[in-house]
């Protein structure tokens, strides 16, 4: 962060010192909300949460090296008091970033946040010091955490936005005013809770609502509910996409055959080609948007096709590729699902399969909940059940109770009667099952929703092998 002192942070976040022998003292270092990632000179933010009180680590971190805490209450060690916590971060986020003049980029949709986000900061880094949200800390505290790590040479902010409910992007999107909003796409994720895609749409078209009038919106142009938005906007549109009217396109779409994408990519300042490292035609679309922020911010068709043709997953568990020394391929995308990014990630691994099939290698899909669908979780997971079989995956595996036993139904259903699909109780039974009966040749996908642990499945399969292995 920006160096600033603790007289100034209280006069930011309207908060009352308590304890600091000196209102000079400066803030240098990064802040933080966990106390064992304390540096010198950071701001350490206690939170009360379910578990456990960050208060009562306060004193440990200052012990550490933090100059104060953000605290809801004194702490017996310096502390700048507020009334909200989560408030105060936003408020401090806020004007550091008004401080420092960098071009804000926020992204939000339904699927694809973190690995267009991830693409973006590869792409961005290239040109200039860029800073962008780890993982997917894209909520009220995660994402001023994110913008509180700039610094004077940070030129790009890429903020990574979610939803859950109306007025979420309004609010993250007033800490941190982008100049460039990016919506990738309205599916079905949260829509047990939104109600309806309509519904998504309104709350994830806030972001391109709150741009300035010399700002971009950058839109996908596939998806009838996104290219809505630009009547929403007061800001210059960009379209990207597939379709012929996009701005920047990518034509010529396939997979090589170990199923990465290859496109032409067009852009308004010339034409190249792209070979991703990463797997899966859902890729396409991510990259587009991508590259559209990139030529939205001065890198030339040239400089983008090869950013993208390098670039590779920043953030863990998604689809996460490795090569055991046996041949077996695991492919880790557990970190959440929904049904449009469970179908991705099914075809990917049909694609990868393909390949092998040849040599004997077969396809296994270890699938379990997506969650928070509402009414529509049996239909969504009988559709992925059914799809699994149409892309001929050798063997499905679905993990869990209620909704892994319709995802099994739905394969059962499209015809899957023998022993291509079985239902197992948890992550421990399905590890079982794969350790003895996976040979050379084999592709495993693993994905769930976050809160299933489907990691858990992938994790152990790498550690069961011996020697290196190589992530791809």
């Amino acid at each position: 962060m920006i160096a600033l002192s603790l007289a100034e942070i209280a006069g930011i976040v309207g908060g009352q010192p308590y304890d600091v022998p000196d209102l000079s003292a400066t803030v240098t270092g990064p802040v933080v909300i966990d106390s064992r990632e304390v540096q010198q000179g950071s701001l350490f933010a206690a939170f009360a949460g379910e578990r456990v009180d960050g208060h009562d680590y306060a004193q440990r971190a200052v012990e550490a090296g933090a100059t104060a805490v953000l605290a809801a209450r004194p702490v017996g060690a310096p502390a700048i008091v507020v009334d909200d916590v989560v408030s105060a971060l936003g408020a401090l986020a806020r004007a550091v970033v008004e401080r420092l003049g960098t071009a804000v980029v926020a992204l939000t949709g339904s699927a694809g946040k973190t690995s267009t986000k991830d693409l973006i900061a590869q792409l961005l880094e290239r040109k200039a010091p860029t800073v962008w949200t780890p993982g997917s800390l894209n909520n009220e505290i995660g994402l001023p955490l994110t913008a509180l790590r700039a610094t004077a040479e940070t030129r790009h902010l890429v903020l990574e936005m979610g939803a859950r409910g109306i007025g979420h992007i309004h609010y993250l999107a007033d800490l941190t005013p982008p100049r460039i909003g990016l919506v990738l796409n309205v599916g079905s994720a949260h829509i047990g809770e939104f109600g309806s895609r309509e519904a998504i749409a309104q709350a994830k078209g806030e972001l391109v609502e709150v741009l300035p009038e010399d700002g971009a919106a950058i839109l996908n142009a596939d998806d009838p509910l996104v290219r809505a938005m630009a009547s929403r906007t007061k800001a210059r549109v960009l379209l990207f996409g597939e379709a012929p009217d996009a701005d920047v396109r990518g034509e010529n779409v396939r997979l090589t055959d170990d199923g990465r994408p290859a496109f032409a990519l067009h852009t308004p300042t010339g034409c190249s080609d792209v070979t991703l490292r990463l797997y899966g035609e859902h890729h396409v679309s991510n990259a587009l948007a991508a590259a559209a922020v990139a030529h939205e911010l001065g890198m030339s068709v040239t400089e983008i096709a090869d950013a993208l043709s390098g670039a590779g997953t920043l953030s863990r568990w998604r689809m996460e590729v490795t090569e055991r020394p046996d041949g077996v391929t695991v492919v880790n995308d557990a970190y959440n699902a929904n049904p449009e990014s469970m179908k991705a990630a099914l075809r990917a691994l049909a694609a990868m399969g393909k390949a092998r099939r040849a040599a004997g290698g077969r396809t296994w899909a270890v699938l379990g909940q997506m969650a928070e669908l509402g009414d529509s979780s049996l239909a969504e997971h009988d559709a992925v059940g059914r799809l699994a079989v149409r892309l001929n995956v050798s063997k499905l595996v679905a993990v869990g109770g209620r909704e892994a036993s319709w995802l099994q139904l739905g394969a059962y259903n499209e015809g899957s009667w023998g022993e291509e699909s079985v239902h197992v109780s948890d992550a421990q039974a399905a590890v079982d099952l794969l350790r003895s009966e996976l040979r050379p040749g084999d592709v495993v996908l693993v994905k769930a929703s976050r809160s299933v642990g489907l990691e858990k499945v992938a994790l152990a399969l790498l550690e069961t092998t011996e020697g290196e292995v190589a992530v791809r």
